[in-house]
């Protein structure tokens, strides 16, 4: 490790890496908590001035039934008098103000462009009206409005002293509003103690990354380094001592046995001459297939714990947050605000949950029992899965299907996902609207006879540039949150554990056209 050059170096890198992952995490959950948190303090604070009016309609109910406007004032203002509570005030649906705890505003009229009224006089239901908002207050600190209608009840229109007519349902309005003032310092106190919270944590996992890494990476590559400086000078007796039962280990090991060998063959130099260069030659040989073997190893261990780690820690979460997401997006009613927000919580979960099960498939590489399948079938059967799909209702699927096709050694379920992708593929790229031609026939090649699958869209094409990497994992050509770049790398590696290849024809504005070229049964060819 060069000392003049620390972040040039292995553990340097990995802090820089692992420390701006950290970082980054913190931030959005920092970001995240603080939102929640407000969000729930207003929704405590938006049910206690709905409760607050209901109370305040009941309380001037019987003064409102016998027109004494003495009692409901009076009833007015000494709720007003309540802690937090700004201002009360009764309007009717023509935005005069009849009542108030604030005796100026009484006789007055409220505009038609006021938060209040601008919801009914935009053409919506006084019923559907928005119930609550926020304001800026003369303070400084934001004002919360809680408005409740008087619905015109049976008392109200067949009273002898009442004017109401029946089929009028809202009478008038009952506002309070609300200083949230308190809760705005609350936030920002928490907001304040939470960023404590988040620095003390990151400099707590910074001290011990670093110590993890120095101990774990940093000492053994610098004391391999250093053993390699000495042998390399002529000292074939150092020895690196590495005392861990991992794969720095055994490279400290294939080390030390490749010092003992050269140690030997320098022993047999003055003998052996031309030998001793050969051997040297295998023994080096030997030990750049074993670092190879160990980079390898590694490579594949860490992959099957990231796979094991997914499936363990996410996939069971993000089943509960799409089952209990459903159970809510029921509750709410259509058109509503938390309805959409649920909704895309459903659906980035889902999403979360596809990209999980894609990448464990790809990880895990398992080929399935092979029988002969019927093509024709297997693409009947995967348009019906997509027959009543909405993306599909503007794209008109032609198919011709060659007769008598003979079948292929595959795996059902694995082929029907490869020709369920290359259709759901084509109607993103197509936007929902074109034309996809399906088409399946048999060929030959020199003594190998194949059956060929078109997948043609007239979508808008892939460009030069971007056709080289489509079947690299997590490349995607889709819109963010789109797609997730495995797809085709799946298809590509299951057509090719069937002995087969894919080939892709694009010319950008024109469309797509993906060739899957199967091997026909041998049992097949054996019969004829």
């Amino acid at each position: 490790m060069r000392k003049d050059e620390p972040f040039s170096s292995l553990t340097g890198k990995l802090l820089i890496a692992i420390g701006t992952l950290v970082l980054v995490v913190s931030s959005v959950f920092w970001f995240f908590l603080i939102k929640y948190q407000e969000k729930e303090l207003l929704k405590s604070f938006v049910r206690y001035g709905t409760s607050f009016t209901d109370n305040v309609k009941k309380s001037t109910r019987y003064g409102m039934l016998t027109s004494e406007s003495l009692i409901i004032q009076q009833t007015i203002e000494a709720v007003a008098s309540t802690e937090g509570v700004m201002r009360v005030r009764i309007y009717n649906c023509t935005g005069r103000i009849a009542h108030s705890s604030l005796k100026e505003e009484r006789g007055a009229t409220l505009p038609l462009t006021a938060p209040a009224c601008a919801a009914c006089h935009a053409g919506q239901r006084p019923a559907a009206a928005q119930k609550w908002f926020i304001s800026k207050g003369d303070g400084g600190f934001r004002v919360l409005n809680v408005v409740q209608p008087v619905y015109n009840e049976p008392a109200c229109y067949v009273s002898s002293c009442h004017v109401h007519p029946r089929n009028k349902r809202v009478l008038g309005f009952v506002e309070a509003n609300f200083s949230l003032e308190l809760m705005d310092m609350a936030i920002e106190q928490q907001s304040f103690a939470i960023s404590a919270y988040v620095l003390v944590f990151l400099g707590v996992l910074s001290v011990v990354l670093c110590t993890i890494l120095w101990k774990l990476v940093s000492t053994p590559v610098h004391m391999l380094a250093e053993g390699m400086r000495k042998v390399a000078a002529g000292d074939l007796d150092h020895k690196v001592i590495i005392n861990t039962k991992d794969e720095m280990g055994e490279l400290a090991q294939s080390f030390n046995a490749m010092t003992e060998d050269l140690s030997r063959a320098k022993g047999e130099l003055l003998d052996w001459g031309r030998m001793l260069e050969r051997r040297v030659a295998e023994k080096t040989d030997m030990i750049k297939r074993t670092q190879a073997h160990l980079i390898q190893s590694e490579k594949l261990a860490s992959l099957g714990r990231l796979a094991a780690g997914v499936a363990h820690e996410i996939n069971n979460p993000l089943t509960g947050i799409v089952t209990f997401g459903h159970l809510l997006y029921r509750k709410f009613p259509e058109g509503s605000e938390e309805k959409e927000d649920v909704k895309l919580i459903i659906e980035q979960a889902e999403r979360c949950s596809n990209i999980i099960k894609g990448l464990l498939g790809f990880a895990r590489g398992a080929s399935p029992e092979k029988t002969d399948a019927d093509i024709n079938v297997l693409l009947k059967g995967s348009l019906d899965i997509i027959g009543h799909k909405a993306d599909f209702f503007n794209i008109k699927i032609v198919v011709d299907l060659a007769d008598k096709l003979p079948p292929v050694k595959a795996g059902g379920a694995q082929l029907q996902q490869v020709f369920l992708n290359m259709v759901l593929n084509a109607a993103d790229a197509m936007a929902g609207e074109g034309t996809l031609r399906i088409a399946t026939r048999r060929t030959a090649e020199g003594d190998q006879e194949w059956v060929e699958i078109d997948f043609a869209d007239s979508g808008h094409g892939i460009s030069e540039e971007d056709l080289p990497k489509i079947f690299e994992p997590f490349f995607t050509t889709k819109p963010v949150g789109k797609g997730t770049g495995l797809g085709l790398a799946i298809s590509y590696g299951i057509i090719e554990d069937h002995g087969g290849n894919i080939k892709v024809k694009s010319e950008v504005g024109k469309g797509t056209t993906f060739t899957i070229r199967l091997p026909i049964s041998p049992e097949h060819d054996a019969q004829r």
